[in-house]
């Protein structure tokens, strides 16, 4: 019985490290996006925080599943018919 509980924590820590991992590279896509692509863009987000720091903030939080998910929610709903504001990660 304690090899099974020995390998479940090697099998979490796996997991934890595979999460981590993605969070990191979603992470640098995105200050890649923020310091190279959006200073040419001639539009702005309209909401507090921005649709990248959002999804920094959502994919350090919740992890690479749920934070993606908010974060494409938010991006969808960043349009010039929406009123913007301040829209924190829940």
């Amino acid at each position: 019985m304690k090899k099974d509980k020995s390998i479940i924590v090697h099998i979490k820590k796996g997991i934890k490290l595979i999460s981590n991992s993605i969070v990191f590279i979603f992470v640098l896509l995105i200050r890649f996006y923020q310091k190279f692509i959006s200073p040419m863009k001639r539009t702005h987000c309209i909401y507090t925080p921005t649709c990248s720091q959002y999804a920094i903030e959502a994919l350090k939080k919740y992890g690479p599943v749920k934070g993606l998910f908010l974060s494409i929610k938010r991006i969808l709903r960043c349009n010039p018919l929406a009123k913007g504001g301040y829209d924190p990660v829940p």
